[in-house]
């Protein structure tokens, strides 16, 4: 990647917007240039960025003004409110929340699976969801082997996936627990810690959250399959970090066990862990802290001919959010997608 791209971190502070920060570092992203920006709350701290501390300023109409790329982790309320403005600047914006990811004219990508949406961008990428890029990772390399017709799902979801808050109150709950205290709630509704609850997203009339619906309606953009039928339950666990899931299969006909094991072990972005005789395979403290998912326990699925089981562990802060955001980026950098200065039509 040759040229230098005048980068800005949108929710610089938050538990995803600090992971890009590291992964931009640690990925010798090519920056020419970096800005930080945040609420006016967050203005005037420092973040660490090659040996420098860098300023985080209070976003403004003017904050976009010879930016290249925007990375936007701050909510789909923040990414709403200034994705015109930075499309206008001739920047392109990368978008962590929900805002944008059904959009039809918004390609939802994911560099494993279909990095070719990226070329249709018209100012705005959208990052699909943490438990769907996991997901979709895990799932994309069988299909492309032997086509999926149905998905069944159980996440079993971290703190991490509410935030530096989150994370700090389970820490915080568990304490009170074991004082014999009332532990406190704040980013969630009940108690994680020695708890777990049905993800506390909102209900639709069927009684789906919208956490499930996510994972439903985005994998179907994602693969293209609008007839694909998935199904899942997202449930909250008390885990620091890095989710999990239960994910059965099912196929147009059968594929073994062996074979999967076989594509799965080759495939981009998943690294397989299974050592049947300790009964070993992915956990969340496994998974903190990597890029890879980690797949394993694939076994045939016994009520059904061409089913499948898999279980799978990947860190949502980082391939579920942020590394999947600076894969996105790397890409656009790699196939002139994206280029200094270059102006975008208007979203």
């Amino acid at each position: 990647m040759s040229s230098q791209i005048r980068v800005a971190i949108l929710g610089a502070t938050g538990a995803v917007g600090t992971e890009l920060l590291e992964l931009l570092e640690s990925r010798n992203f090519p920056i020419a240039d970096l800005k930080l920006l945040a609420s006016s709350r967050s203005a005037g701290r420092t973040l660490p960025f090659q040996g420098e501390q860098l300023p985080v300023e209070a976003v403004s109409e003017n904050s976009f003004k010879g930016i290249d790329l925007v990375l936007a982790s701050a909510g789909g309320s923040t990414s709403k409110a200034w994705a015109a403005k930075i499309v206008e600047a001739g920047a392109v914006m990368i978008d962590n929340s929900s805002a944008f990811r059904m959009d039809s004219q918004v390609p939802l990508v994911i560099p494993e699976v279909n990095p070719d949406a990226a070329a249709t961008h018209q100012g705005i990428i959208a990052n699909p969801n943490c438990t769907t890029i996991l997901m979709a990772v895990a799932v994309w390399p069988l299909h492309q082997v032997q086509p999926v017709e149905r998905i069944v799902a159980a996440t079993y979801q971290s703190a991490s996936g509410a935030g530096f808050q989150a994370m700090e109150e389970l820490k915080t709950q568990t304490q009170a627990i074991l004082k014999g205290e009332t532990p406190p709630t704040q980013s969630f509704p009940y108690p994680l810690a020695f708890n777990l609850f049905p993800h506390n997203s909102k209900l639709n009339e069927e009684g789906y959250c919208e956490e499930e619906l996510k994972m439903v309606n985005e994998t179907r953009k994602i693969f293209n399959a609008p007839q694909l039928r998935v199904t899942a339950t997202c449930v909250r666990v008390p885990v620091l970090r890095a989710h999990s899931e239960a994910i059965n299969l099912e196929f147009t006909e059968p594929l073994p066990a062996a074979k999967a094991r076989e594509v799965l072990a080759n495939a981009p972005g998943v690294r397989l862990v299974e050592d049947w005789q300790a009964n070993y395979f992915p956990m969340p403290m496994d998974a903190t802290g990597k890029d890879e998912v980690l797949v394993g326990r694939i076994r045939q699925d016994l009520s059904h001919p061409c089913g499948l089981e898999l279980w799978l562990c990947g860190d949502q802060i980082r391939k579920g959010a942020a590394l999947n955001a600076i894969q996105i980026a790397e890409l656009l950098v790699e196939r002139n997608l994206i280029q200094p200065a270059k102006a975008m039509a208007a979203y």
